[in-house]
């Protein structure tokens, strides 16, 4: 078996259609509101203009400025993959570009996110994509690098075969196992807010949710 540093091993078991389907409408605030309001990537932008990102990260973590195991983790792609790239915050060189977005797409790739640079920054508009910089300078292509280990995106450890969940808000990733109940609690948050919204419009200025809050810290009337 190979040491920490050079190891490729085998892609986990995709998250359900119906479970990736489930979190389409799901944004992450209410997501990360239920995961102790702590897990999530920091530091990177959302580069495409629309679109929701829902997948399985497929995970690659490579040497600063160097795209070689990028270029063996496609040939591992499947429907429903988000490639998932830990370049250790690298913004000297960019490891993917439009040439691997349309590759990376053409085998099912969902989406992308980097903790490194791209570039071809346009070609990205209509492809949910986070990365940390756009850079004009390309790749080296001499490893070394693993794939499908942990890895840290942000300051986010995400494992391979986690569900990630990317909007203009910005970026979660849990496991699988979590899912059902992460759904659950992001519901009900969600109603919580309807029911919020619907008191701010009475118009009234004594707000219940407010003075709960107020009230746990001694600070109401």
């Amino acid at each position: 078996m190979s040491l920490p540093g050079s190891r490729i091993l085998p892609c986990p078991p995709l998250a359900p259609a119906d479970l990736l389907r489930a979190f389409e409408h799901v944004v992450t605030p209410h997501i990360s509101d239920n995961l102790g309001r702590h897990i999530g990537a920091r530091g990177l932008t959302r580069y495409n203009r629309s679109g929701k990102l829902v997948g399985t990260a497929l995970t690659v973590k490579v040497r600063p400025g160097d795209n070689l195991l990028i270029y063996k983790a496609m040939t591992l792609l499947q429907p429903g993959h988000v490639l998932v790239v830990d370049a250790q915050g690298d913004t000297n060189n960019a490891v993917i570009g439009e040439l691997v977005k349309l590759y990376a797409q053409q085998r099912g790739c969902v989406g992308f996110v980097i903790d490194g640079a791209i570039r071809d920054v346009a070609s990205f508009e209509d492809t949910p994509c986070y990365a940390r910089a756009v850079v004009h300078c390309g790749p080296y292509k001499s490893g070394p690098g693993e794939i499908n280990v942990p890895v840290s995106i942000g300051g986010m450890l995400i494992q391979p075969g986690d569900l990630v969940v990317g909007d203009e808000d910005g970026l979660v990733a849990f496991a699988q196992a979590d899912a059902p109940e992460v759904l659950r609690l992001a519901a009900r948050h969600a109603d919580h807010e309807e029911s919020v919204k619907a008191e701010i419009a009475t118009g009234a200025l004594s707000q219940s949710w407010m003075e709960k809050v107020l009230q746990q810290h001694g600070l109401a009337g």
